[in-house]
């Protein structure tokens, strides 16, 4: 579903802590060794630090703070706070989630109807749900509950500006400072997991090369009972008149999620299609609530994920899902192994140790996510090059609609039916076949 990025929000003057009655405040030894002493609200040097509260950051969080692990999350924003998000969890952003996390579902989706540019509509429909709707305020701040309830610490309203490896201001090379605006005293760690989105300093630090980038633009627009009646349960998926975009509805009680998303420089384009796409939907005579865009960014196959004891996940290491920009099942996933190997990274000795772990991470992002992303670059190019295909596949050709449904659900990759299916590989295959003689010919 439609790309969701776990970025922070505007920065407010006022600063906010908020911590569980779990949160380890109190002085203990670090279990690398270092004795700490409390400084403040928090110890003098936390073994992790998590920059941007998204689905990213909270996963984080909550990872390295259920290991037992003292940890401070960082918020730009505060919370909850409004984000540009269709808000559609499929089976692996539901499967990536804490044990016993409840998800506040504005709607579940059990029909998802398909156009071509507005023609050739045709709804698909299945007993069982789907996928569900969320609202992203109110998702994101309950990953944030569910951090703090492990142990994190919350800091709101702070804005991270750097984060220094070497220099006076780090006093041992097991340590990190994140520096902090407007404050004269760095946050001191042992790791830090960079969540703050797709343009994000930590991983301008890390040195993030981005490859694929694309601009999505939404409108949130209440409805009357009548109109939410007949969206209820069922999402539109458009496939665009630009090469690879499409655009969505997602219902969420009383109001629409409407949006399309296209390559960056399109932006006339990509606004004359939300335009008429509202138009057709007759959805023009109803005043949007909010109206907002954002850029979508992937990595570079070589991209870095790390650098000394610094790591990055979600958009901030542009990990999202190439063709249709879903990127709450990335966030989730990636902040994860984020938080589970930067408990690692702070218990490491020395420089070389704590390479070996950052190095563990990448290979275990790269094995399951990027793994996901090279198949989802094919079918990018698929999309941008036969729309109408595509269309008709899951319009017409009933393996091809089975699978959405698995993939939707949870139970299947489009990564494990390439691999497992020899149609889908073969239909991949002449397509970079055919790329392959377009950009030689």
């Amino acid at each position: 579903m439609r790309p969701c990025h776990p970025g922070v929000g505007h920065r407010t003057e006022q600063k906010h802590i908020v911590s569980s009655e779990n949160a380890a405040e109190d002085a203990e030894p670090d279990r690398a060794g270092t004795p700490l002493e409390p400084e403040g609200p928090g110890p003098a040097v936390w073994d992790v630090v998590v920059v941007g509260a998204g689905p990213a950051g909270a996963s984080a969080a909550y990872a390295a703070a259920v290991a037992g692990r003292r940890v401070l999350l960082l918020e730009k924003a505060e919370l909850p706070r409004y984000k540009t998000c269709g808000g559609g969890i499929i089976g692996l952003s539901r499967d990536a989630l804490p044990p016993g996390f409840e998800l506040p579902l504005r709607d579940r989706v059990h029909a998802v109807t398909f156009s071509l540019n507005g023609r050739l509509s045709r709804t698909r429909r299945s007993r069982r749900m789907l996928f569900g709707l969320v609202d992203r305020p109110e998702f994101d701040h309950a990953l944030v509950r569910s951090a703090e309830r492990a142990g994190a610490v919350v800091r709101t309203g702070v804005t991270v500006s750097r984060v220094e490896q070497h220099g006076p201001g780090v006093p041992d090379r097991r340590t990190v400072a994140v520096v902090l605006s407007g404050e004269e005293q760095p946050v001191l760690t042992r790791a830090v997991v960079g969540a703050d989105g797709s343009a994000s300093r930590i991983g301008a630090h890390v040195g993030v090369k981005l490859d694929q980038v694309d601009l999505g633009l939404e409108v949130e627009i209440p409805v009357p009972e009548s109109v939410a009646e007949d969206w209820a349960g069922r999402v539109l998926v458009d496939w665009g008149p630009l090469p690879g975009s499409y655009g969505w509805v997602f219902p969420k009680g009383d109001t629409l999620t409407v949006g399309v998303i296209s390559a960056r420089g399109e932006g006339a384009a990509t606004r004359r299609y939300l335009d008429d796409f509202v138009a057709r939907l007759g959805l023009s005579g109803f005043t949007p609530s909010i109206s907002s865009g954002h850029l979508t960014r992937c990595r570079t196959d070589d991209s870095p994920l790390s650098r000394g004891r610094v790591l990055v996940c979600g958009d901030a290491a542009g990990l999202l899902e190439p063709c249709t920009r879903e990127g709450i099942s990335y966030a989730l996933r990636s902040g994860r192994l984020a938080g589970e190997w930067a408990v690692r990274v702070a218990e490491a000795h020395d420089a070389v140790d704590a390479r070996r772990q950052a190095l563990n991470y990448a290979f275990a992002v790269k094995a399951g996510l990027g793994v996901e992303m090279g198949v989802g670059r094919r079918l990018f190019t698929a999309l941008a090059r036969r729309p109408g295909l595509l269309h008709a596949a899951l319009t017409g050709f009933r393996p091809a609609w089975n699978a959405f449904t698995r993939i939707t659900r949870g139970t299947t990759s489009m990564a494990e039916i390439v691999r497992t299916h020899p149609v889908a590989r073969r239909a991949l295959d002449t397509v970079d076949r055919q790329t392959a003689g377009s950009r030689t010919g």
